[in-house]
C-alpha cells in the first residue's frame, strides 16, 4: 500500500501548523516559524530515506560513505533529537539548526533565519513539543512527498499565509496566476539563465522551471538567480527552491538597488530571461547614488526621489542578455504615464526596447483594488517588431473567486494569444507605432491607443459602494493625465490655449 501524501492531506497538514500558532503570534510571523520547521523536517527525511535506500543496496557501510546523500545532517542536529527533549525547546531547536548551516555552509547557511525561539513567552515549552508532534505525523520523504508535490503544498502555505496576514502578504506573495502569464509570455527554454531581482519568496522562478516541466522540456541544465533585501523571505525563497528540486540556484540577501548582488568584471551580469515584481513607488532609496551609478543603470535617466520605479526597471534592461534577453515586469498603470518620468519614456521608446505593454484588471492583488500592467522588453526586437510598441487592454480578462480575483487558465490564454499574435489589430489589442507614442508625448497610457471599458463588462454591478468609489477615482485620475496630456499639445501647436 502507498503511503504517497495526498496534496489535500498535506495542504491539511501544513495549515495544521499554523493552527496551533493562533493566538500565540499575529499571522504575518508565521512564516518565521513553520517555513523553519517544514524544512528541518523535509531535510531529515530525505536524509533518512537516503540511508535506507544506500544501505538496502550496498550494506551498513554505505551509511559513512559521503556520495550517499545530498547534503549533511550532524549526528545531534536529527529530528529524533530534537523531539526527544522535554525542556528548552527552543534552544535546543536553535541549536540544531545552527548545526545544520555550518555543516552546509555552501548551501544552507542562514536558511533557517533569525526567528526567536528561545522566547518562551511568545513560544512555551509546550506549545513548541505540539508543533514538532504535528510535524512528526507525517514522513516528507521524497517517496512520500515528491519535490513538485511539497513545492505545491509550500505554495499553498504562502497563499494561505496572504489570506491570514492581510496587508503584509505582499511582501513575499504574487498573485501565482499573475505569474504563470508571465511565464506564459516569456517562454523560458532549456539551458537559460533566469532571473529575479525581487525575487520574494521565489515565485517566478519556479513558474519558470515549472513552465519547461510542463512542456516537457529539459529543467535542470536551468540556472536561476535571485535577489531579496528581507532576510527572512530570502531564506524562504531559498527553501522554496530546494523544496521544489531545484538546485542550481543563487539567491542572495541584500538591496538590488545599492547593492547588485551579481557582477563580472565590473558589470551587471546579465540573463536570458528577466521576471520581476519590483516595490511600487518607494521613496526610501539612495537617488544620489543612482546619479552617478557605476553600473550605468541610469541610462534612461534619474527616477524622482519618490518613486524608484524606473530605477528597478533600468536595472532589469540593463541585466537583460544583450543577444536574446527578455524580460516581464509587474508595475503599477502609473509608469506608463506619470509626468515626472516622461523623459524616461521617451528614451525608453527611442532605445527601442520596449515591445508591449498589458492594462491588467483590478482586484488581483490581496486586499488592494489596485491595477497593474506587464510591461514586456527584449533587448533585439524582431524585424517586423521594431519601433513598435503592442498594447494589450486584458481589464475584462479576469475570473472571481469568492472575494479574489484570479486569472483563470482562458484568461490567459487569450492575453497570451493577442501577444503571440502580434501584428493582429482587434478590439482589445493595437500595434502602435513609435511615432504615434511621441505624437502623444511619449505617454504608454493604455487608454491613448486601445479602448478601455470601465463597466468591467458586466450589466450588473454587484460591487460595494468603496470598490465603486475606487473605480471612479481611478478612471478620474487617467481622465486628468489625459486633459494634463491634451493641454501640453495644444500649448505646442497653439501657444497657451487651455481647455
Amino acid at each position: 500500500m502507498s503511503n504517497k501524501i495526498t496534496q489535500e492531506e498535506l495542504e491539511n497538514y501544513l495549515w495544521g501548523s499554523a493552527v496551533l500558532l493562533r493566538n500565540h503570534i499575529d499571522a504575518g510571523m508565521y512564516k518565521q516559524y513553520i517555513f523553519p520547521l517544514l524544512f528541518f523536517k523535509r531535510l531529515n527525511d530525505v536524509y533518512e530515506e537516503e540511508t535506507k535506500k544506500a544501505i538496502e543496496e550496498n550494506g551498513p557501510e554505505a551509511d559513512a560513505w559521503e556520495e550517499t546523500h545530498s547534503f549533511v545532517l550532524p549526528a545531534d542536529a536529527h529530528w529524533d533529537s530534537i523531539r526527544n527533549v522535554s525542556s528548552n525547546v527552543g534552544k535546543a531547536i536553535t541549536a540544531a539548526f545552527q548545526k545544520i548551516e555550518k555543516a552546509n555552509s555552501d548551501k544552507l547557511q542562514g536558511i533557517f533565519g533569525d526567528g526567536t525561539w528561545t522566547n518562551k513567552k511568545r513560544l512555551p515549552d509546550r506549545l513548541l513539543k505540539d508543533l514538532i508532534e504535528h510535524f512528526s505525523s507525517k514522513t516528507l520523504s521524497i517517496e512520500n512527498c515528491p519535490e513538485d508535490e511539497l513545492g505545491r503544498g509550500y505554495e499553498y502555505l504562502i497563499k494561505q499565509f496572504a489570506d491570514d496576514s492581510g496587508h503584509t502578504a505582499q511582501e513575499f506573495y504574487t498573485n501565482r496566476t499573475v505569474v504563470h502569464l508571465m511565464t506564459e509570455l516569456l517562454k523560458p527554454e532549456s539551458g537559460e539563465s533566469i532571473y529575479d531581482p525581487t525575487c520574494g519568496s521565489a515565485g517566478m522562478l519556479i513558474s519558470s522551471i515549472a513552465y519547461l516541466k510542463n512542456n516537457n522540456k529539459e529543467w535542470r541544465n536551468v540556472s536561476v538567480y535571485g535577489q531579496e533585501i528581507n532576510a527572512l523571505t530570502s531564506a524562504i525563497a531559498r527553501m522554496n527552491l530546494f523544496l521544489h528540486g531545484i538546485n542550481d540556484f543563487s539567491i542572495v540577501n541584500g538591496d538590488t538597488l545599492a547593492s547588485p548582488a551579481f557582477v563580472e568584471r565590473g558589470k551587471l551580469k546579465t540573463f536570458n530571461l528577466v521576471l520581476a515584481n519590483p516595490p511600487y513607488s518607494i521613496s526610501q532609496w539612495n537617488r544620489a547614488a543612482f546619479e552617478s551609478d557605476k553600473y550605468g543603470r541610469n541610462f534612461l535617466g534619474v527616477p524622482p526621489q519618490g518613486r524608484a520605479d524606473y530605477a528597478f526597471f533600468q536595472h532589469i534592461l540593463k541585466s537583460m542578455d544583450p543577444q536574446n534577453g527578455r524580460c516581464a515586469i509587474l508595475f503599477p498603470h502609473g509608469v506608463l504615464f506619470r509626468n515626472e518620468e516622461s523623459s524616461m519614456r521617451q528614451k525608453l521608446i527611442e532605445s527601442d526596447l520596449l515591445e508591449c505593454v498589458i492594462g491588467l484588471g483590478k482586484g488581483l492583488f490581496y486586499n488592494s483594488p489596485m491595477e497593474s500592467c506587464i510591461v514586456i522588453c527584449r533587448s533585439k526586437k524582431e524585424e517586423g517588431k521594431k519601433n513598435k510598441v503592442l498594447f494589450i487592454n486584458a481589464f475584462n480578462e479576469v475570473s472571481k473567486e469568492g472575494v479574489q480575483n484570479y486569472l483563470s487558465d482562458e484568461n490567459i490564454n487569450v492575453i497570451a494569444e493577442k501577444y503571440t499574435n502580434y501584428d493582429k489589430d482587434d478590439e482589445i489589442s493595437r500595434l502602435v507605432s513609435a511615432d504615434e507614442i511621441k505624437a502623444n508625448n511619449y505617454s504608454l497610457n493604455i487608454s491613448l491607443y486601445v479602448q478601455i471599458d470601465v463597466a468591467f463588462g458586466v450589466s450588473d454591478d454587484d460591487r460595494s459602494l468603496e470598490e465603486n468609489y475606487r473605480e471612479w477615482k481611478s478612471v478620474a485620475m487617467k481622465a486628468r493625465e489625459s486633459y494634463k496630456l491634451l493641454n501640453s499639445m495644444l500649448e505646442v501647436q497653439n501657444g497657451k490655449v487651455q481647455i
